[in-house]
């Protein structure tokens, strides 16, 4: 009866869409309708309203509309969406300020002159807008309306014109930044949970381990992952258009002819490119490079954003006036003010300790004020002028409350399809199919894409993703990164703007184009750049690096970069610093010849004892190398026999499992048809057989399962340890040779800090002999806790704690005897330290300079931004897990 159910859910759902009822009521409505049927009918026919639920009841599945309503505006951990009003407030205060207009006008004249200009000016602009506004709609009306006519005047073939327009307005739906991005991050965020979930669990299935290891766990996405991860594709995609027109161009002239510019190349024409250019440039490497450089999260950038659109929208609304640059040149000037006050002084209000620090807080103060006039005075100009401040924020309203409500409405139908075992069906299809990931994959690329022609890419991203993303994540074969996914998916949705026939942009051309265009040129022209899109979208399929690469880069050269020595670098991390043994082993043995030649005799037997052991062990990394390599290639070659068996006994165990659950629940039924007051003994039966039937299956399937597979998984197994071991033993081995070099390093740097504490330290004899115990007593411990500011100075420590114990039980005799050999140990510290500050550390610093980015890496603070490249290009590729589960 659930698929019954199930069934009347999605036509519900497809009813109301294609009718013309709004999303925004479609998708709960749905729902509810759905969860009250199948609620009431259980408890007509049933006895029992939870009878026709897969999963739960009606309650539970209404209760979680509820609740997703709760995370997404009450949450305060959940701020993904709160991007979302100010990317849009940005898009349509440029739009409506006029600023689109100008890039168009501008780009014209500086490309017209080209074969294919036009266009190519266009697909430029639309990228620009893209990077600004985002807006689909309000980018292809303006292109339409200025662009079109100025193309079908030169002599444009009609397809080529509105197809290049069309398709250049929907690239605001994949260049960040991106309504659509910020959703499929909100999307994705909660299935890589869900896909984390059903992976550790696979592991324990497979492996009967607990915990399964941090490195083989899902890459999850947020809004600034996903508008890295974009970047490059989304230029591929503009490389893609701007290609095709240039080609068609030089093929067929006619269809794209140039269009000589009628005015004259002079400081004028250079200004006015200028001003159209540079102001909406200046916003995107703002708002964009806030968040790649790790300046600014994705909210933060917004808020930017929508301050500088308010801004540059206050002088175009005034263009022409004397004063119409005040407020973006006090703006500027501010900025740059704050930027240069936040060099030079401390600017928190709780570390102000000196007139210098309150000079600072002052002029910050003047800083911003004339930021905040700015601003105010930019908004004050748009409230007054053709009264745009308001139309701006009332289309800011509408918009966003649209993409809120289908968002809840969303999360209510997703709701209502899991409680009817929707999303198990979905599960089970999809990993029944053959071919593994990337049959799955392709399938419900095809799905997406399909869709597209009939709904909207709102509706696709909050109903589809949710569905099929934590099943595609959770595949460890394929092991892809929920960026990758979340930037195809974008790539895919994007089509849905062209494809008829409800592809919006077709529409929003259609609405401004003139007679002269038929809607059949519209549709011919989207048609090439449809397939623009899938070839984009088999681009970056193939080339996951170009997704991943940003985000990761980012990443690991940002403030919060994890450290060298985080688990999931480890094995990029040895790829680099492999390849650095081999370029610089001969600079590395000759460091390692002379420190193994230095003279440290005259350290104390601990530090001697440490380098010592350094001295000896550090000629053997190359050893420890090899014994990874030797261990990984045993790894690698008995892989490709091991795989095919692997994934055989793998997938009968997976059914297995699948009939196992059968079991329970069939058992479970049986056993409650047992207690009733009436026992149907048929009913009994009826089910013990089902259950013996089940039984039967499994031993069938159990079976089929090969007699070499115990053997063939223990010597992977063991192979997969000797490496695990292998590696093990390089990072103890060069953390213990790295970190004994530190220590004496730092132990010499210190000397003439630890010497300037002896005044304190003789002091203390008349402090003990004078004064009072207890008083004696926390002088002694002040200075004790002086030396904790100098490194590896326990020896002198631990001799003041014995003098204070002594204190506190009144023994002055013991406390001045406890001093004396507190004395003695730091005559002797001092001596050896400044000794080796003078002959030791120098050939230490060699040493250092030699090893630290192989040997010493993992003991670094953060990686270097050459390294950060290196590592970042590394894990952009996806790694294929799979024999470990």
């Amino acid at each position: 009866m659930e698929l019954l159910f199930l069934l009347i859910l999605v036509l519900l759902m497809v009813t109301a869409l294609t009718s013309g009822f709004p999303v925004a009521f479609s998708l709960p409505g749905s729902a509810i309708l759905a969860i009250a049927l199948a609620a009431l009918c259980g408890w007509l026919f049933a006895g029992d309203p939870d009878a026709y639920f897969a999963h739960g009841g009606p309650t539970q599945w209404l209760s979680a509309g509820v609740t997703n309503f709760r995370s997404l505006y009450w949450d305060v951990e959940r701020d993904t969406l709160i991007a979302i009003p100010l990317f849009i407030f940005m898009g349509i205060m440029l739009q409506r300020s006029k600023i689109a207009e100008d890039l168009l006008v501008a780009m014209a004249q500086l490309f017209g002159p080209v074969p294919g200009g036009l266009g190519i000016s266009v697909v430029l602009v639309g990228a620009l807008l893209a990077a600004t506004t985002g807006i689909v709609g309000a980018t292809v009306i303006a292109m339409g309306l200025i662009s079109l006519p100025a193309m079908l005047r030169n002599n444009y073939s009609k397809s080529l014109a509105t197809g290049t327009i069309c398709a250049s307005g929907t690239l605001g739906q994949i260049i960040p930044p991106s309504i659509v991005l910020i959703i499929l991050a909100d999307q994705l965020s909660s299935a890589a949970d869900q896909a984390s979930t059903a992976r550790k669990a696979e592991y324990k299935a497979a492996t009967g381990e607990f915990a399964m290891p941090s490195t083989f766990d899902i890459t999850s996405a947020s809004a600034g992952d996903m508008f890295m991860g974009a970047l490059i594709p989304g230029l591929v995609l503009v490389g893609l258009y701007v290609l095709y027109i240039l080609v068609s161009a030089l093929i067929k002239p006619e269809s794209a002819p140039p269009v000589p510019y009628d005015g004259k190349y002079d400081r004028y024409f250079v200004k006015n490119i200028l001003l159209a250019l540079v102001p909406p440039l200046t916003l995107i490497f703002v708002v964009l490079g806030s968040i790649i450089l790790g300046i600014a999260t994705v909210n933060q950038a917004g808020a930017i954003g929508a301050v500088g659109a308010m801004i540059m929208g206050g002088y175009r609304l005034t263009a022409g006036t004397r004063n119409s640059y005040y407020p973006a040149i006090l703006a500027i000037g501010s900025t740059v003010a704050i930027m240069v006050i936040l060099g030079q002084y401390d600017l928190n209000i709780k570390s102000i300790k000196t007139d210098e620090d309150a000079f600072g807080i002052m002029l910050a103060g003047i800083a911003v004020s004339g930021l905040m006039i700015a601003v105010t005075w930019s908004a004050w100009r748009a409230y007054k002028i053709e009264n745009t401040l308001n139309e701006v924020m009332l289309e800011t309203a509408k918009t966003t409350s649209m993409v809120f409500i289908i968002l809840v409405g969303a999360a209510m139908l997703t709701s209502a399809f899991r409680g009817f075992g929707g999303e198990e069906l979905v599960k089970e299809f999809l990993t029944g199919l053959p071919g593994g990931f990337w049959t799955q994959f392709i399938v419900v690329m095809a799905v997406i894409f399909l869709l597209g022609f009939f709904l909207d890419f709102i509706e696709i991203a909050v109903v589809v993703v949710p569905i099929v993303a934590p099943i595609l994540l959770a595949d460890p074969g394929a092991n892809v990164t929920a960026v990758w996914l979340g930037v195809m998916i974008g790539l895919n949705i994007q089509t849905s703007f062209l494809t008829p026939p409800f592809g919006f942009a077709l529409f929003y051309l259609r609405g401004v184009a003139p007679k002269i265009v038929k809607t059949l040129h519209i549709y011919k022209g989207a048609v090439v750049f449809i397939g623009l899109q899938l070839l984009a979208l088999a681009i970056t399929g193939f080339f996951p690096s170009l997704v991943n690469y940003l985000p990761n880069r980012t990443y690991l050269t940002s403030e919060t970069a994890p450290p060298p020595m985080n688990p999931r670098l480890q094995s990029c991390l040895e790829d680099y610093v492999f390849e650095r043994y081999v370029t610089d082993r001969e600079q590395i043995n000759s460091a390692i010849t002379r420190f193994q030649g230095l003279d440290i005799s005259y350290l104390p037997k601990k530090q001697q004892k440490a380098l010592k052991a350094s001295q000896d062990k550090v000629a053997e990394t190359f050893d420890r190398v090899s014994d990874i390599e030797t261990a990984e290639q045993a790894l690698l070659a008995y892989g490709p026999e091991y795989r095919p068996l692997h994934q055989q006994v793998r997938g009968i165990q997976r059914d297995v499992r699948k009939l196992d659950e059968q079991i329970r629940l069939v058992d479970r039924d049986r056993s409650r048809a047992t207690r009733e007051d009436i026992v149907d003994d048929a009913l009994v039966a009826q089910l013990q057989q089902r259950v013996d039937q089940l039984k039967q299956q499994k031993a069938q399937l159990e079976a089929q399962i090969p007699d070499a597979w115990e053997q063939a998984r223990k010597q992977y197994v063991e192979l997969s340890k000797a490496e695990k071991k292998a590696r093990g033993i390089y990072r103890s081995h060069v953390d213990g040779v790295y970190e004994s070099v530190v220590k004496v390093r730092d132990m010499a740097a210190g000397a003439e800090d630890l010497a300037a504490l002896e005044s304190e330290l003789v002091q203390l004899e008349s402090v003990i002999t004078t004064l009072p115990g207890k008083e004696a007593l926390e002088k002694v411990k002040a200075v004790s806790k002086r030396f904790s500011s100098v490194k590896a100075t326990s020896g002198i420590k631990s001799k003041l704690s014995k003098a204070a114990k002594a204190l506190k039980k009144d023994k002055t005799e013991k406390a001045l005897k406890a001093l004396a050999d507190a004395k003695k140990v730091f005559a002797s510290e001092v001596e050896w330290r400044r000794r080796a500050l003078r002959e030791l550390e120098p050939e230490l610093a060699v040493l250092n300079e030699a090893i630290k980015h192989s040997i010493g890496l993992r003991m670094q603070e953060r990686l270097t931004i050459d390294q950060a490249e290196q590592i970042a290009a590394c894990q952009s590729v996806h790694r294929d897990i799979s024999l470990n589960f």
